[in-house]
């Protein structure tokens, strides 16, 4: 039973890690989009950029939301980027 536990808190620990990942990669694109749309030329480069910035938001709040609905403790992550 034991094992059984520790094999479900390894398997817990390494979705907290891959979820962490993807905030942190959607935070990235994120940023990336504001970036773009700072530097962005032209109405279709403005259409574009707009998109990748609602569309990266989307992503990173959907994430942020399961990660909230898991409703456990986290470990500190020292910071979105890591």
């Amino acid at each position: 039973m034991v094992n059984m536990q520790h094999a479900s808190s390894e398997k817990d620990t390494a979705h907290k890690e891959k979820l962490r990942l993807e905030i942190a990669e959607a935070h990235r694109e994120w940023e990336s989009a504001n970036r773009f749309f700072d530097y962005a030329v032209g109405n279709d480069q403005i259409d574009y950029a707009i998109h990748c910035i609602i569309t990266a938001e989307k992503r990173y709040e959907m994430l942020l939301r399961t990660a909230k609905r898991a409703g456990e403790q986290w470990p500190a992550w020292g910071g979105i980027g890591r």
